[in-house]
Protein backbone atom coordinates (compact mmCIF):
# COMPACT_ATOMS: atom_id res chain seq x y z
CA UNK A 1 0.00 0.00 0.00
CA UNK A 2 1.31 3.52 -0.77
CA UNK A 3 2.36 5.73 2.04
CA UNK A 4 -0.01 8.90 2.16
CA UNK A 5 1.36 12.32 1.30
CA UNK A 6 2.99 14.65 3.84
CA UNK A 7 -0.20 17.70 2.80
CA UNK A 8 -3.19 15.21 3.85
CA UNK A 9 -4.24 14.06 7.08
CA UNK A 10 -6.95 11.00 6.36
CA UNK A 11 -9.13 12.06 9.26
CA UNK A 12 -9.54 15.10 7.76
CA UNK A 13 -9.63 14.58 3.84
CA UNK A 14 -11.26 10.94 3.67
CA UNK A 15 -12.76 10.68 6.19
CA UNK A 16 -14.30 14.51 6.73
CA UNK A 17 -13.74 14.85 10.62
CA UNK A 18 -13.26 18.31 12.10
CA UNK A 19 -14.16 21.79 10.04
CA UNK A 20 -14.07 20.12 6.98
CA UNK A 21 -17.32 18.47 7.44
CA UNK A 22 -18.74 21.94 9.28
CA UNK A 23 -17.60 23.53 5.85
CA UNK A 24 -19.60 21.04 3.94
CA UNK A 25 -22.89 21.80 6.26
CA UNK A 26 -22.41 25.35 5.74
CA UNK A 27 -22.27 25.40 2.16
CA UNK A 28 -25.01 22.84 1.76
CA UNK A 29 -27.41 25.39 4.04
CA UNK A 30 -26.37 28.42 1.78
CA UNK A 31 -27.35 26.33 -1.40
CA UNK A 32 -30.46 25.21 0.31
CA UNK A 33 -31.68 29.18 1.36
CA UNK A 34 -30.10 30.19 -2.54
CA UNK A 35 -32.84 27.50 -3.61
CA UNK A 36 -35.55 28.79 -1.63
CA UNK A 37 -35.40 32.50 -2.73
CA UNK A 38 -35.23 31.01 -6.07
CA UNK A 39 -38.68 29.17 -5.13
CA UNK A 40 -40.10 32.28 -3.59
CA UNK A 41 -39.68 33.85 -6.65
CA UNK A 42 -41.13 31.84 -8.74
CA UNK A 43 -44.42 31.95 -6.90
CA UNK A 44 -44.40 35.79 -7.14
CA UNK A 45 -43.06 36.45 -3.36
CA UNK A 46 -41.29 39.68 -4.65
CA UNK A 47 -42.14 39.09 -8.30
CA UNK A 48 -44.71 41.86 -10.53
CA UNK A 49 -47.50 39.92 -10.71
CA UNK A 50 -50.25 42.40 -11.24
CA UNK A 51 -53.22 43.00 -8.96
CA UNK A 52 -56.45 44.94 -9.81
CA UNK A 53 -58.17 47.41 -7.87
CA UNK A 54 -61.18 48.88 -8.92
CA UNK A 55 -63.68 51.39 -7.40
CA UNK A 56 -67.17 52.39 -8.63
CA UNK A 57 -69.49 55.10 -7.82
CA UNK A 58 -72.75 56.66 -9.59
CA UNK A 59 -70.34 59.04 -11.64
CA UNK A 60 -67.60 56.49 -12.92
CA UNK A 61 -65.23 53.46 -12.27
CA UNK A 62 -61.57 53.46 -12.08
CA UNK A 63 -59.69 50.49 -12.71
CA UNK A 64 -55.62 50.04 -11.62
CA UNK A 65 -54.51 46.98 -12.46
CA UNK A 66 -50.32 47.39 -11.23
CA UNK A 67 -47.85 44.68 -9.03
CA UNK A 68 -48.01 45.61 -5.70
CA UNK A 69 -44.57 43.74 -4.85
CA UNK A 70 -41.35 44.75 -6.97
CA UNK A 71 -37.67 44.44 -7.32
CA UNK A 72 -35.06 46.94 -8.33
CA UNK A 73 -34.57 47.47 -12.01
CA UNK A 74 -37.59 45.73 -12.96
CA UNK A 75 -39.48 47.16 -15.73
CA UNK A 76 -44.05 47.39 -14.70
CA UNK A 77 -47.02 48.55 -16.07
CA UNK A 78 -49.83 50.21 -14.79
CA UNK A 79 -53.04 50.39 -16.59
CA UNK A 80 -55.77 52.90 -15.76
CA UNK A 81 -58.87 52.12 -17.09
CA UNK A 82 -61.77 55.59 -15.72
CA UNK A 83 -64.98 54.25 -17.25
CA UNK A 84 -67.58 56.86 -17.60
CA UNK A 85 -71.31 56.50 -16.40
CA UNK A 86 -72.05 60.19 -16.53
CA UNK A 87 -70.40 62.97 -18.78
CA UNK A 88 -67.22 63.80 -16.97
CA UNK A 89 -66.07 67.34 -18.60
CA UNK A 90 -62.72 67.54 -17.05
CA UNK A 91 -61.11 63.92 -15.90
CA UNK A 92 -58.31 64.14 -14.21
CA UNK A 93 -56.36 60.95 -12.78
CA UNK A 94 -53.82 62.11 -9.85
CA UNK A 95 -50.78 59.80 -8.45
CA UNK A 96 -49.46 60.01 -5.52
CA UNK A 97 -45.62 60.77 -4.90
CA UNK A 98 -44.93 57.28 -4.87
CA UNK A 99 -45.64 56.39 -8.07
CA UNK A 100 -42.84 58.60 -9.62
CA UNK A 101 -40.24 58.58 -5.89
CA UNK A 102 -37.09 56.35 -7.02
CA UNK A 103 -38.96 55.51 -10.38
CA UNK A 104 -38.43 56.41 -13.75
CA UNK A 105 -41.41 56.74 -15.37
CA UNK A 106 -40.57 55.64 -19.13
CA UNK A 107 -43.98 56.11 -20.91
CA UNK A 108 -47.30 57.56 -21.01
CA UNK A 109 -49.68 56.16 -23.95
CA UNK A 110 -52.05 57.49 -25.14
CA UNK A 111 -50.53 61.29 -24.04
CA UNK A 112 -52.85 62.77 -22.15
CA UNK A 113 -54.19 66.09 -22.88
CA UNK A 114 -52.09 67.90 -20.35
CA UNK A 115 -49.25 66.84 -17.04
CA UNK A 116 -49.02 68.99 -14.57
CA UNK A 117 -47.94 68.97 -11.03
CA UNK A 118 -50.79 69.35 -8.23
CA UNK A 119 -49.20 69.58 -4.63
CA UNK A 120 -46.47 67.44 -5.04
CA UNK A 121 -48.30 64.70 -7.39
CA UNK A 122 -48.50 63.72 -10.59
CA UNK A 123 -51.95 64.67 -12.60
CA UNK A 124 -53.12 63.55 -15.85
CA UNK A 125 -55.62 65.55 -17.57
CA UNK A 126 -57.48 63.13 -19.32
CA UNK A 127 -59.98 65.41 -20.58
CA UNK A 128 -63.58 64.95 -21.66
CA UNK A 129 -65.15 61.18 -21.31
CA UNK A 130 -68.65 60.92 -22.34
CA UNK A 131 -70.88 58.48 -20.66
CA UNK A 132 -70.45 55.24 -21.52
CA UNK A 133 -67.02 55.84 -23.04
CA UNK A 134 -63.63 54.22 -21.35
CA UNK A 135 -60.59 56.19 -21.30
CA UNK A 136 -57.73 53.40 -20.76
CA UNK A 137 -54.28 55.23 -19.60
CA UNK A 138 -50.93 53.01 -19.53
CA UNK A 139 -47.63 54.11 -17.86
CA UNK A 140 -44.33 52.24 -17.86
CA UNK A 141 -42.12 52.26 -15.14
CA UNK A 142 -38.82 51.14 -14.17
CA UNK A 143 -37.60 50.83 -10.50
CA UNK A 144 -34.32 52.26 -9.60
CA UNK A 145 -31.96 49.36 -7.74
CA UNK A 146 -31.57 51.62 -4.80
CA UNK A 147 -35.65 52.13 -3.97
CA UNK A 148 -36.07 49.77 -1.38
CA UNK A 149 -38.98 49.78 1.24
CA UNK A 150 -42.51 50.93 1.12
CA UNK A 151 -44.38 53.40 -1.26
CA UNK A 152 -47.73 54.95 -1.44
CA UNK A 153 -49.18 53.72 -5.01
CA UNK A 154 -52.45 55.77 -4.16
CA UNK A 155 -54.89 56.86 -7.12
CA UNK A 156 -57.51 59.87 -7.66
CA UNK A 157 -59.89 60.34 -9.72
CA UNK A 158 -61.31 64.10 -10.07
CA UNK A 159 -63.51 65.89 -12.40
CA UNK A 160 -62.46 69.18 -12.66
CA UNK A 161 -61.79 70.25 -9.24
CA UNK A 162 -64.57 67.16 -7.66
CA UNK A 163 -63.46 64.16 -6.17
CA UNK A 164 -65.35 61.00 -7.86
CA UNK A 165 -62.97 57.99 -6.43
CA UNK A 166 -59.69 56.86 -5.06
CA UNK A 167 -58.18 54.06 -4.65
CA UNK A 168 -55.45 53.48 -2.05
CA UNK A 169 -52.85 50.90 -2.51
CA UNK A 170 -49.21 50.19 -1.64
CA UNK A 171 -46.00 48.60 -2.95
CA UNK A 172 -43.30 47.03 -1.81
CA UNK A 173 -39.93 46.73 -3.37
CA UNK A 174 -37.28 44.40 -2.52
CA UNK A 175 -33.75 44.37 -2.97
Amino acid sequence: MASVPDELDLKRHRDLEGLYRQGIVIRRVGYCLLGAVAILGLLNVFGQRPSIFKRDTPAASLELKAPTNLRGGLLFMARFTVTAKQDLKDATIVLDQGWAEDTTINTVEPSPVGEASKNGRLSFDLGHIPAGQSYVLYLDFQVNPTNVGRRSHDVELLDGDTHITSISKTITVFP
